[in-house]
């Protein structure tokens, strides 16, 4: 397996706009979370000053207000951010620079491919639900478990690997879409899929080993954390809890605003690299559709696009009797 770590570093560098833009927009995300819930406790339990039981239920009211406002800005607003960005990076594995105004030429490629956010978000879920099945299906290793106890721990973490990596590897299908604008939507999304099915090992693979080790950091960050707790404990409640939220704003801007975007890049630079001068075939086409049921909606709204002359209905008229026929 060939890893494109390099080449995706550097294009990820060249791209780093649009790194700060989706920072800029998380951080958005966190202050209106913070003014938001810190407006409800005030009122809830300053201003108005209710009960206990009242204030749980208003304060889990205010939860899921909030977390439909943040799907709904985050559909139309993160998620064009994020699109943006994929389109560059496409551009530049493809021609190997950056355009000038990168943002401007992003944000275009967004708009001049999905006429509205929400299509590009319908598109998007439905290639992820095809990859989740095709990747649970074609790197399972869930039934060696059976066999072997010991493994179920190991098979937990692939799992929950495999489940994350359909979220990089999704966008991965976009960054092929925005490559052939002279494709329909569904097209586009059914020919990026199939040449998944034929790279699908050197790009799965290079994600699982980068999950894989995130994780693997995790634990032992995890395991540093508690010995930090232990020591922290004698300090006092404010500076322990001070602390903690450092921490944890140092790992949330190091994950979400320098991590996720380089592996984004990576994954989109593997696919575009192993892809090149592959073609969707019908063989791989059914190799899919035998290991992800949602790959047939893909199909048949691509035919769709492919003939989008209605069906003709055939009209059945009474032949007349002929010679020798029964009347």
């Amino acid at each position: 397996m060939v890893l494109h770590f390099g080449k995706a570093t550097g294009i990820f560098l060249k791209t780093l706009p649009w790194v700060a833009l989706r920072f800029v927009v998380g951080a958005a995300f966190a202050l209106l979370a913070v003014l938001w819930f810190g407006i409800i406790l005030w009122l809830v339990f300053g201003s108005i000053g209710v009960s206990g039981l009242v204030g749980v239920v208003v304060l889990l009211v205010a939860t899921v207000v909030f977390g439909g406002l943040v799907t709904l800005l985050r559909r139309y607003v993160l998620y064009l951010v994020t699109a943006g960005h994929v389109a560059v990076i496409a551009h530049a594995v493809d021609t190997g620079e950056v355009p000038d105004n990168q943002l401007q030429f992003g944000k275009q490629q967004v708009t001049d491919r999905f006429v509205e956010a929400s299509a590009l978000f319908a598109v998007d879920q439905v290639i992820k639900t095809v990859i989740k099945q095709f990747n649970q299906a074609v790197a399972s290793i869930g039934r060696m478990a059976d066999f072997v106890p010991a493994l179920k721990q190991l098979v937990a973490i692939v799992t929950q690997a495999i489940g994350l990596a359909a979220s990089y590897i999704d966008q991965a299908i976009l960054a092929h879409m925005f490559l052939h604008d002279e494709k329909g939507t569904w097209t586009a999304a059914r020919d990026g899929l199939v040449l998944y099915g034929k790279t699908w090992k050197p790009v799965l693979g290079s994600t699982l080993l980068i999950v894989v080790g995130l994780q693997g950091t995790a634990l032992l960050f995890a395991g540093g954390l508690a010995l930090a707790s232990g020591v922290l404990g004698g300090f006092g409640t404010v500076l322990e809890t001070a602390v903690w939220l450092v921490v944890g704003g140092i790992v949330a801007v190091g994950y979400f605003g320098v991590l996720s975007p380089w592996i984004k890049t990576v994954v989109i630079t593997t696919y575009l690299v192993e892809a090149e001068g592959k073609t969707p075939d019908s063989d791989t086409m059914d190799y899919i559709a035998d290991r992800s049921s949602e790959f047939a909606d893909v199909v048949r709204k691509a035919e769709a696009e492919d003939d989008p002359s209605p069906g003709r209905v055939d009209e059945r008229h009474d032949e007349e009797p002929t010679v020798g026929t029964p009347g």
